[in-house]
């Protein structure tokens, strides 16, 4: 099944208030005006993009070690994911579909690595509950994603939702700031650049992880 399919039924369920979901349903419409208003404010153009340079960074990994981008790129192309954090049930499937497809990814000569403004410990719970064999980085702060141009703060409403359903990013994340990154892709060459980049501000949407194939194809072909 693609991954938006799986994302819609996850959508659907959580609507519907299926188990394990038993969210009140007033809280959609609460979730769906503030995605509109990130939608609306166009900051998803002015992220990084294709064709631009992308920052580099080094992160903690879940087991507390440094993982350089740089280092990444020495041996190949490098595909970033972006994600919420293990609280988000869209980003859990979207690591695990990413995950089903790692041996064609590895196959190109690319390192994969997902990044979360997450705690280290929330980190390890993402790679242990989703099974993954690629290490989700933490964004410190967010300082990575910022450089991306993909961070945002929460608006004051969204705020209260989240705590009134106990989800306290500023517990998740070790950050009073209550920021979070738009869900975003990108394959980046060896040479640093953005050879692809897909960004999404409405948080229910992502893209197939085999759309980056074909790109990934490309930059093998180049080096």
């Amino acid at each position: 099944m693609a991954l938006q399919d799986r994302l819609d039924a996850l959508k659907a369920d959580l609507k519907a208030g299926k188990p394990p979901y038993h969210a009140a349903p007033e809280i959609h419409p609460i979730m769906e005006r503030a995605t509109a208003e990130l939608i609306a404010s166009g900051q998803a153009a002015r992220a990084i993009k294709a064709g631009d340079r992308a920052p580099l960074f080094t992160l903690k990994d879940q087991n507390d070690n440094d993982v350089s981008a740089d280092d990444l790129l020495a041996q190949g192309p490098l595909v970033v994911t972006f994600c919420r954090g293990v609280w988000c049930p869209y980003c859990n499937i979207e690591l695990q579909a990413i995950n089903e497809v790692l041996p064609q990814i590895r196959g190109y000569g690319a390192s994969m690595v997902a990044i979360s403004p997450q705690t280290a410990v929330s980190s390890r719970k993402s790679v242990l509950e989703n099974r993954l064999s690629f290490p989700v980085l933490s964004d410190v702060n967010g300082e990575t994603s910022a450089a991306f141009g993909l961070r945002f703060s929460l608006p004051g409403y969204l705020v209260d939702l989240y705590r009134r359903l106990r989800n306290d990013l500023s517990a998740f994340n070790d950050d009073p700031s209550w920021t979070l990154p738009m869900p975003a892709r990108y394959v980046i060459a060896r040479d640093g650049m953005a050879l692809y980049s897909e960004i999404s501000p409405d948080y229910t949407r992502r893209p197939d992880p085999g759309d980056i194939f074909a790109v990934l194809e490309k930059a093998v072909a180049k080096a």
